[in-house]
């Protein structure tokens, strides 16, 4: 039937339209020891108690090292198109510095293969927040060097693989790498220092200019570089003027601050004026924003729900409900005066209300910001607590539902103007979930953590439908 929201929007995609589905390194991969790999911060991080729920951490993950053929096999079993993977940059260039290891980057050789060979197209990201923990040590993103390294890493990375792989992407969310990792500590590294955050940011922008030329430099003209962003759908709870004023300081924290230098070559000056009392800003140097303005070839969006904010009273200590962990620090640098809410209407299991109309919105925002840059949905995603029934079988219609409203919400993006090329569905399968372990599961595989047996749930054998005809199955099709 057609989208109810708008009942002429048509219910097929472009012939041409990527249908893919996403995992990172730390996630699944496992065999963190193996093969010259070294601890990230993630492995620090995840075996520091108190820091994950449980102690979980991903020494063993779902074992995709080694399961990476099964796993390859299951894809082209539900008819994906597409694989968004990240590469370990601990198991390619071990302390982050020097030539590469060859045994970890046939690793990722061997997983390329094996995914063109099922016809799958690859689409690989550098960095999806497992920084090497000799950097960390040296000072980690707050320090300038790093994004220098991660250019050496780029270029090693793109010799290796740019013969066969086109779709390349420098950084996935470097909020979260900045903000959770540095202001809240809620991810790895886990400091507390506000000005080292908005220094994190700063060079992991550096880290997407420098690496996206150092790709250029090694691969051939026809592979594209990108960059995945999750940018805030930031509303007010209500017009009041003070309220207005909270959505544009987060929406500065939360999306200007990346894709201001990575678009347009500068930051907000209204970021410079709210963070005084932080930073002067002076780690930014002559020719920084021109080394970050590099062209694009796409934008990566990632998106799970939307941002609810009001003008607060500094003096109240209500919790902060921004659905990015509990912490006694925020994430957002000289922003203690903007409450966030919970946005009414159904929520997953990470508590994140389910809003399709955010992601058309986020879309068609990027489509006005960015015109003529195609965008690809790099991450959309819905965690459920997932049980295997009596017939074997795991059945998740709640995450049926959030994926048919949030592809409608991409199509009726596209009967709108908007060049979406693709979606990347998160996850592939169950995996470790950060700080959360292993009790998120976000899959559209399940995974028995005990086994490590695979069970396509309903909701992946509805995809697959999806991919296969280019069409939105009815949501009781499977």
């Amino acid at each position: 039937m057609p989208d109810s929201e708008n009942p002429a929007t048509p219910v097929t995609f472009p012939p041409a339209f990527l249908w893919g589905a996403a995992t990172s390194a730390y996630q699944i991969e496992g065999a963190v020891r193996e093969d010259g790999r070294t601890p990230s911060i993630w492995d620090t991080f995840s075996h520091t108690p108190g820091k994950t729920v449980g102690g979980d951490h991903g020494d063993i993950a779902v074992d995709h090292y080694h399961r990476y053929r099964d796993d390859v096999a299951l894809m082209a079993e539900l008819g994906l198109g597409a694989y968004r993977f990240s590469m370990s940059w601990s198991r390619v260039q071990p302390t982050g510095r020097g030539p590469a290891v060859q045994k970890g980057l046939d690793f990722y050789r061997r997983l390329v293969d094996e995914l063109l060979a099922k016809n799958i197209k690859p689409a690989i990201t550098l960095y999806h927040w497992d920084l090497p923990q000799e950097l960390e040590d040296a000072g980690g993103w707050p320090e300038r060097d790093t994004a220098y390294r991660f250019a050496e890493y780029a270029q090693i990375a793109g010799e290796a693989l740019g013969d066969r792989v086109e779709q390349w992407i420098t950084v996935n969310e470097p909020w979260c790498s900045a903000f959770l990792g540095y202001a809240s500590g809620v991810h790895a590294p886990g400091r507390t220092d506000p000005a080292a955050s908005l220094r994190a940011a700063h060079h992991l922008n550096l880290a997407h200019g420098l690496g996206a030329s150092a790709l250029r430099s090694v691969m051939p003209a026809r592979n594209t570089v990108a960059v995945s962003l999750n940018s805030s759908v930031v509303r007010p709870l209500s017009q009041d003027p003070a309220d207005l004023d909270a959505v544009r300081r987060i929406d500065d924290l939360a999306n200007g601050v990346f894709h201001g230098p990575m678009l347009h070559g500068a930051y907000p000056e209204s970021l410079y004026v709210a963070t005084a009392g932080l930073t002067d800003w002076g780690h930014v140097l002559d020719g920084d924003l021109e080394l970050i303005n590099q062209p694009l070839d796409a934008l990566g969006l990632n998106y799970y729900t939307p941002a609810l904010v009001s003008a607060a009273d500094v003096s109240a200590k209500a919790p902060r409900a921004d659905g990015h962990g509990a912490s006694d620090h925020s994430p957002w640098p000289a922003a203690d005066d903007v409450a966030f809410h919970q946005t009414p209407g159904d929520r997953t299991e990470m508590g994140w209300t389910i809003d399709p109309s955010g992601l058309h919105e986020l879309i068609m925002r990027y489509t006005r910001e960015a015109p003529g840059l195609p965008l690809y949905i790099t991450e959309n995603g819905a965690a459920y607590d997932d049980k295997i029934d009596s017939d074997g079988r795991v059945h998740d219609p709640e995450r049926v539902a959030y994926l048919h409203g949030h592809l409608s919400a991409v199509r009726r993006a596209i009967a709108d103007g908007a060049d979406v090329r693709g979606y990347y569905l998160w996850s592939l399968m169950d995996n470790f979930e950060w700080a959360y372990g292993y009790g998120k599961r976000f899959g559209a595989v399940y995974v028995d953590y005990a086994t490590l047996e695979r069970t396509p749930k309903t909701s992946a054998r509805w995809y697959g439908r999806a991919a296969r005809t280019g069409a939105l199955p009815e949501t009781e099709a499977v």
